[in-house]
Parts: C-alpha cells; sequence; structure tokens
C-alpha cells in the first residue's frame, strides 16, 4: 500500500473512533482494545498488511513508550488535587511499595518454579509485570482536578509512584544476569543508595520543585502581562526539564514527570488559595482554577487575576498532555497488536490468571491491612491492576541494558501475552465493575438523606 493510501486509512480509522467515541465509552470494549484490534487486524495473522517488531527495535521502542509514559505520568499528577495527608495517597504509597513488592515476590516465585526461569531472570520478569501501568491506568484513573474517589485517587496515585519501586528491582536483576564476578555488597550498597533511594527521593523532589517553581513563574509573568495566549508549551517544557534533568542525576525521570504534575497542581491550590475574592462561596473558591475559565474564550475575560491566569496555565498543560499522551499510547497498541504474531506464547495465559486472580489481590489485601478500607473496595484494586505500556518499556530497557539470550526471548513472549490479556480481560470488566458500583454508591447516598430527613 503506498504512503497515500496509508494515510488515507489511519485518517478514517482516527475519523470512525472520534465519531465513535460515545458508543465506545459506553460499550463493553475500550478504545484500548479496539486499537490491539486493528494492530492485529493488520498484522500477519489477518490482513498481513505490516511487519513489525518491537523487539527488534528496542531503543525506538524504549523512546516511543517513554514520551507515552512521562505524559501521562505528569498528566495523572496534575488531576490529583488533594493534599497529602488524604487518604488516599496513603494507599497510593501501600500499593506503590509495599504491594509492588509483594507481586514482585510472588512473580518472581511463580517464574521460577512454574515456568523454570533462573532467579535473576525470573526478577527481572516481575519487576517487569508487576507494575501497573500509567498509560492505560487512564481507564480507572481520576476523571479531572474535581475528582475525589478514594478508589480513583489510590489507582492513580499508585500507577504514578510504582515506577519507584519497579525499576530498581529490575536494575537489580540484570546486575545479576549481567555481573560476570561475584556482586558485592559495595554492588549493593550502590544499588540501595543510588538506584533506589536517590532515585525515588531524587525524582520526586526534583519533578516537584521544577513543577512548583515554573508554575508560579508562568502565572505571575502571564499576569502581570495580561497574557491569555495559548500556552500549551508548559507542559511539554515541564515534562521535558523535570525528566532530563532527573536522568542526567541519575534520579528517577518517571517519577519526576509525575511530581512536576503534583508540582503545577501545588501551585495552583496556592495561588487559589490567596487570591480567591471574599464574596466566593466555599464550592467556587475551591474548585480547580482550570474550572473557572474558558480556554476557548480567552478574549472575553472581563477579570484576568492571577486565579484565571492560573486556571489558563493548568487547563493548557491538561490539554496538550492528554493529547499527547492519547496519541502516542494509541501508536504504541496498534504495534503491540502487530507485533503480536511474533511473541505469542500460550503459558503467558496461565501466568496472566494466576497474576491477576491470585498474586495481585493477595498483595493488595496484605498491602492494605490496617488501613482502614472496606472490603469491596480492597478487592476491586486488588483486581484492577492494569498492565501495558510501562511493561514494554521496561522490555526495551532490559534489552538495551544487556538482557540477551533464548530464556529472555520466552520471558518476553509471556510478557506480551499477559499484557494483551490484561488489556483484553480488565478492558471488558472496567465498565460493567464501574457501573456497579456507581449504582451501590448512588443506592447509599439515597439511604443517607432519607436517614437525614427522618
Amino acid at each position: 500500500m503506498s504512503f497515500l493510501g496509508w494515510t488515507a486509512v489511519v485518517g478514517g480509522f482516527l475519523l470512525l473512533m472520534s465519531l465513535a467515541s460515545g458508543w465506545i465509552h459506553r460499550g463493553p470494549v475500550t478504545s484500548f482494545g479496539l486499537y490491539l484490534a486493528a494492530g492485529i487486524a493488520c498484522g500477519p495473522w489477518v490482513l498481513d498488511l505490516l511487519h513489525v517488531d518491537i523487539v527488534a527495535h528496542s531503543e525506538l521502542t524504549g523512546k516511543l513508550t517513554e514520551i507515552a509514559m512521562v505524559a501521562s505520568l505528569f498528566i495523572t499528577g496534575l488531576k490529583l488535587r488533594i493534599p497529602f495527608r488524604h487518604h488516599g495517597w496513603r494507599m497510593g504509597v501501600r500499593l506503590a511499595f509495599p504491594g509492588m513488592l509483594l507481586t514482585v515476590a510472588g512473580i518472581t516465585v511463580v517464574a521460577h518454579y512454574l515456568i523454570g526461569l533462573s532467579w535473576p531472570m525470573a526478577l527481572a520478569f516481575g519487576a517487569i509485570v508487576a507494575p501497573t501501568d500509567p498509560v492505560l491506568a487512564s481507564l480507572i484513573s481520576v476523571n479531572d482536578a474535581s475528582d475525589k474517589d478514594s478508589l480513583r485517587v489510590s489507582l492513580s496515585s499508585e500507577a504514578g509512584m510504582n515506577d519507584g519501586s519497579a525499576l530498581p528491582i529490575l536494575m537489580l536483576a540484570l546486575l545479576l544476569m549481567n555481573s560476570t564476578e561475584p556482586v558485592t555488597y559495595l554492588h549493593i550498597g550502590h544499588w540501595v543508595l543510588v538506584d533506589v533511594l536517590w532515585a525515588l527521593f531524587g525524582g520526586l523532589g526534583i519533578g516537584y520543585v521544577l513543577g512548583r517553581l515554573i508554575g508560579l513563574l508562568a502565572t505571575c509573568l502571564r499576569h502581570a502581562q495580561d497574557d491569555i495566549a495559548p500556552s500549551d508549551f508548559i507542559a511539554l517544557s515541564l515534562i521535558a526539564l523535570s525528566y532530563a534533568a532527573a536522568q542526567s542525576l541519575d534520579a528517577s525521570g518517571f517519577l519526576a514527570a509525575f511530581a512536576a504534575g503534583v508540582g503545577l497542581r501545588g501551585a495552583e491550590l496556592r495561588i487559589a488559595n490567596r487570591h480567591s475574592p471574599e464574596n466566593m462561596t466555599d464550592s467556587q473558591r475551591y474548585r480547580p482554577a482550570e474550572e473557572l475559565v474558558n480556554p476557548h474564550s480567552r478574549h472575553s475575560f472581563d477579570d484576568h487575576g492571577p486565579k484565571k491566569s492560573m486556571g489558563l496555565v493548568v487547563g493548557d498543560a491538561l490539554s496538550f498532555g492528554d493529547t499527547i499522551e492519547r496519541l502516542f499510547a494509541a501508536a504504541i497498541i496498534v504495534l503491540l497488536g502487530i507485533t503480536l504474531s511474533r511473541h505469542w506464547e500460550p503459558m503467558g495465559l496461565l501466568i496472566a490468571a494466576v497474576l491477576f486472580i491470585v498474586i495481585r489481590p493477595a498483595s493488595v489485601y496484605i498491602a492494605t491491612i490496617g488501613g482502614r478500607v472496606p472490603r469491596a473496595r480492597r478487592l476491586m484494586i486488588g483486581w484492577l491492576g492494569i498492565r501495558g505500556i510501562g511493561s514494554i518499556n521496561y522490555i526495551a530497557y532490559a534489552y538495551t541494558h544487556g538482557m540477551a539470550g533464548a530464556q529472555a526471548a520466552y520471558m518476553v513472549n509471556i510478557v506480551f501475552t499477559v499484557i494483551v490479556t490484561s488489556v483484553v480481560v480488565h478492558g471488558l470488566t472496567v465498565t460493567p465493575l464501574f457501573n456497579w458500583r456507581q449504582g451501590k454508591l448512588a443506592i447509599r447516598e439515597e439511604q443517607q438523606k432519607q436517614q437525614k430527613q427522618q
């Protein structure tokens, strides 16, 4: 097919997805599931139009998935407009660290004894498939900055932070694989201090400071200059600067991107609290700044105060970041569908079942003991552990850092099968589960209203 032909096909597919978005959101199949189906249809299994092996192009795959992940992490952080003392943050920390470590441990044991992988390879496998995906988790994450749903906040904060615990474990596995000499206490000490502690706290600190400072600076300059022009590049600059600064200092670029979004939201909260008019009601005072402005009617603003300037900055950042995230996510999932014919492994279905039904729910249940979380919510969190683009990025990282061999290829085939299974199974169950939950919440609210009236 010619370039013009492919251009027409891509344009037609994107138009169809856009026009049918309402039906897709209400239907059982998610947009990511349709992207996957489109990739499979174009691949060798169906139409045999494209042949792509994303493992063979690990370096390019790594860069593409990094862009998708940092954009998604930034947007996730920007949407979390809740104080750090909020229960959802505490739950996110429990899920992203002790919950993640328990999940990795369970997968590692299963991979060693059930699949026969060596301990270092099994540990790498656990680190690759354990973290929930920040990109595909947009299906279950917070919808916007006004969303205070504890379940969504917990899942969003987990997806934003679990790279802080998963990637260092992968780095440890690669150290064990690639070391030609016995690993010493000096190696382990360097790993703990640099790859774990500094990567975690350095990444969070760098990203948060940049997000907060740039948010305040951009708002002050826009207010001083009475500037109402679009500021899409604020999001791009923050994503690029936070990721580059952290990576250049051997800190976690993914955590830095997430913290940059949180920092920018912190700047918005500070400006909102300092510049809200006294005659505002509490509901208006605590609304996110981006909800107080209409970015499509900038030139009709009567009041160009700091809060509205901040609203434009945050609104533009959300819009631009969300577009970047969806664009790259769609492309990567289509490529995953195309490359699946080269990496399908039936054993992955069994591993996916063990992970989704046993290991993840058990890890979540143990990690949330004493957290005063209702049993139904713990079970839902245990089930809603979507795997996706983050795992593909870790595969690319492992291949570009020395992982090779037949056992590695077999392990990667299982990972791809697990990812595809997660996209399909979790995608099909997300809407019914949340509809059921919304119904239960509506009934509870109605009962509470009736009790108050009595």
